[in-house]
């Protein structure tokens, strides 16, 4: 093959193996964005629950409030509102169109407080562990939350983990599949090159070389394309609804952005050291097979 084709036949080779290993590094973001999201809007949720500490007809406000700060130091708070009871009463006069201190006299409510946990303690068994350590107290009377909806909430995201996990993991074995695919069609054409160069006496580190060195830029270049498609892709939902940049945070962004490069990179080497090891190996007649 004249030198003029063959370079031409190489960086066609080239060409389509990064268009190819970008496609597959796009579907691997987009999975790895969504089980992000996913984890994050868990997060959200969990953090949203609320549980409320009644506090006894004894406990003046003074008192709640003490307690309030006390519990602030904890690790498994994220924040705490405070409800008095000249709050509640009118809350709740607000609710009924009518004032309950009309009918009964007096002020029935008794000072709340309403918690919101860390996300890693919103599940069955530390809401139950904080709920016994709530009611030690002698000024708390009950602890109210929604068990049923903390349980639905957490089996259910450990479905959706379970989904994404398979997910990513299936389709990390297609990418490896398809880009040794690419990668090793790429090494087939020039193992006669290979072949020769190791007939000269050249080790099989220099003739790994110059394979290494053209898939570390087809690697970097597919990761790169994909990021920008991706991040293009990201800008637009952001820019239609604002809102999804609370669970699409830059964080999570910059995770996949990160991952989808050094994936690039790391298979497309790995592909290809295989690949050009694998003719390495070879005897001359089963070049032709």
């Amino acid at each position: 093959m004249p030198r003029k084709r063959r370079k031409i036949s190489l960086r066609w080779q080239a060409l389509t193996s990064t268009i190819s290993t970008t496609f597959v590094l796009i579907l691997m973001g987009l999975v790895i964005i969504c089980a992000l999201t996913a984890h994050r809007l868990g997060e959200s949720v969990r953090q949203s629950l609320a549980v409320t500490v009644v506090m006894s007809d004894d406990a003046s406000d003074q008192q709640t409030v003490e307690l309030k700060k006390r519990l602030q130091t904890r690790p498994w708070v994220k924040d705490i509102n405070y409800i008095s009871r000249e709050q509640a009463l009118k809350e709740q006069t607000e609710a009924m169109g009518q004032d309950p201190t009309e009918f009964l006299g007096q002020n029935p409510f008794t000072p709340l407080l309403e918690l919101h946990l860390q996300a890693d303690y919103a599940c069955t068994d530390s809401l139950l562990w904080i709920s016994k350590r709530l009611k030690s107290n002698k000024l708390v009377t009950d602890v109210i939350y929604q068990k049923e909806i903390v349980e639905s909430l957490n089996r259910n995201l450990r479905r959706v983990t379970f989904v994404l996990l398979c997910m990513a993991g299936l389709l990390l074995l297609v990418t490896l599949v398809l880009i040794n695919n690419t990668v090793r069609l790429s090494v087939y054409s020039r193992r006669f090159i290979i072949h020769t160069m190791r007939l000269v006496g050249a080790s099989w580190g220099f003739i790994r070389r110059p394979f290494m060195l053209r898939a570390f830029w087809i690697g970097l270049a597919a990761g790169i394309l994909a990021d920008g498609v991706l991040l293009g892709g990201l800008h637009a939902l952001w820019e239609y609804d604002p809102s999804m940049s609370e669970y699409v945070t830059m964080q999570n962004v910059g995770i996949t952005a990160l991952a989808v490069l050094v994936c690039g990179l790391l298979l497309t080497l790995l592909c290809t050291f295989i690949s050009v090891s694998h003719y390495l190996g070879m005897r001359e007649g089963e070049m032709y097979e």
